[in-house]
């Protein structure tokens, strides 16, 4: 991997007045290629993780271990266990008859023979007489599976509310589900308790909108931009039918993340989103809808650490994927150019799309021409063609694209012409996304 240590060398006068221009002090969080060294001589390197897993703590079919050893055994280096409003702490037993209704008759076999009988706690329970076994809570999970500088679990929560989900990455303590009349206002005011609780005990804690277009009441591209507390979203969930690709009544993720980003950035003067891909695994036993392995984030962290790998996606310093790798991905502020290069894998091969917006963009709007509904969101608006266009497209393992100056913001969607290992049929070929810089 080509290392230019140049980016994120910044001289003290160069710091003076960012704490007084809350705007200016984002600037830090647009650029990619942090691989300075640190002081002690660790570089940067890329880590592969999941930030968004469920087990049997809330609706997964799987025990926690069983599924960290999954990721740790395919190459993932840091992983985020997100139950629904849980947890994984203190004692929890389950009867054995519920965890094989969730995953078939082979679920405690498995679990027993990976981890033996001396790990493995069942014990008969004294009202019902139903065999019970014991979920480990997220502590004993990290003594056995953790590998320091190789293998990290992080504590999360999906805060689950109605119809909007946030998962809190690097929480201490269980958020309630906060309410309000709106999607707007329920995601509104769950940031504001993911932010009270970091501030409360010192944590970073990161929060993200998890699959905008799951079920029937998702949030327009218009709500999502005024809720500028929110910088990350999913632009790609792992499980089928989630709404990825938009509807007659939706945009894309994709359309989503670029109309937010311009509404933000011209008329709300505030930061772009940020994209995640991620798995929201909850099957583990030959079910497929929701199964792992399907989308992660690779970040480039000095140290495989919560507060390191957080403080990284902060400066946006990490991209998201459902197969491909980047060998390199720099912007360099000075000549103001992306530089990608992708890992050959085999004779794929790759299409880069450079995607941002105008400053001068056509701003007119056209609400879609469907039918009433009772039960879905409002109608979405369509934006003119300069909303997330094409910029330049490049195919090859390499491409670069200078900005002109002109542009609000540039991010890059990359796509292969090799399926993933476990498609699904709103992902048929492999892709990657690189977070907006340029603004």
């Amino acid at each position: 991997m080509r290392i230019n240590p140049c980016f994120f060398l910044v001289t003290i006068a160069s710091l003076v007045g960012w704490n007084t221009n809350p705007l200016f002090a984002q600037s830090d969080s647009q650029v990619v290629g942090s691989q300075a060294e640190s002081p002690n001589g660790t570089p940067a390197k890329w880590y592969k993780g999941n930030l968004h897993t469920h087990t049997l703590w809330s609706d997964g079919d799987d025990f926690p271990e069983m599924v960290a050893d999954w990721y740790r055994g395919n190459g993932y280096h840091f992983l985020a266990l997100s139950d629904h409003n849980i947890l994984s702490q203190g004692v929890k037993w389950m009867p054995v008859s519920k965890v094989e209704a969730r995953g078939g008759k082979e679920v405690l076999p498995k679990y027993l023979a990976k981890f033996g009988k001396d790990w493995v706690q069942a014990r008969s329970n004294p009202e019902s007489n139903d065999l019970e076994v014991r979920l480990m809570p997220l502590d004993e999970v990290r003594a056995l599976v953790e590998s320091t500088g190789e293998f990290l679990m992080i504590s999360s929560q999906e805060i689950t509310d109605k119809h909007a989900h946030i998962n809190a990455t690097n929480i201490l303590e269980k958020i309630a589900p906060q309410g309000g009349t709106t999607v707007r206002e329920m995601i509104q005011n769950n940031l504001r308790a993911v932010d009270a609780q970091a501030k409360q005990t010192g944590r970073i804690i990161l929060p993200h909108l998890n699959h905008p277009n799951l079920g029937d009441k998702g949030i327009s591209a218009e709500d999502l931009a005024a809720l500028v507390e929110d910088e990350f979203f999913e632009v790609w969930n792992g499980v089928e039918g989630d709404g990825d690709l938009g509807s007659e009544r939706r945009h894309s993720l994709e359309a989503l993340w670029d109309i937010t980003s311009t509404l933000r950035l011209s008329q709300f003067k505030a930061p772009p989103l940020m994209g995640l891909a991620t798995d929201d695994s909850h099957d583990y036993h030959g079910k497929t809808k929701a199964s792992p392995g399907r989308g992660w984030i690779m970040v480039r962290s000095r140290w495989l650490t919560p507060e390191s790998i957080l403080t990284a996606m902060k400066k946006g310093d990490f991209y998201a994927s459902t197969g491909i790798e980047l060998e390199t991905l720099e912007f360099d502020q000075s000549t103001r150019t992306i530089t990608i290069e992708i890992k050959a894998q085999g004779d794929a091969q790759y299409t880069t799309q450079f995607i941002g917006t105008p400053k001068r963009f056509d701003e007119t709007t056209t609400p879609r021409d469907v039918p009433p509904s009772n039960t879905e969101s409002p109608v979405t608006l369509d934006y003119s063609a300069d909303v997330g266009k094409v910029l330049s497209t490049v195919t090859g393992l390499k491409a670069t694209y200078t900005l002109t100056g002109d542009e609000l913001y540039v991010r890059a969607t990359i796509t292969s012409d090799k399926p993933p290992m476990n498609p699904t049929k709103e992902s048929p070929y492999q892709k990657a996304w690189t977070q907006p810089v340029g603004w």
